[in-house]
């Protein structure tokens, strides 16, 4: 069975990739790129509303 992921974007660096909600913190918890180490709530990484509401309904 495919996991559904969220699709993310480096606000900083423009970095884009998808990862399994349960693979990322929660949305107000601190992430960090893994290509420039920026750090910020997982919300601002979330690509679109949906991917943030499948963030917040799956993580």
């Amino acid at each position: 069975m495919d996991e559904t992921s969220v699709q993310l974007l480096c606000p900083e660096c423009a970095k884009d990739w998808q990862l399994g909600p349960s693979e990322l913190p929660g949305a107000s918890e601190l992430f960090h790129c893994p290509n420039c180490h920026a750090s910020r709530l997982t919300a601002e990484f979330t690509r679109t509303d949906r991917d943030l509401q499948t963030l917040k309904q799956l993580g």
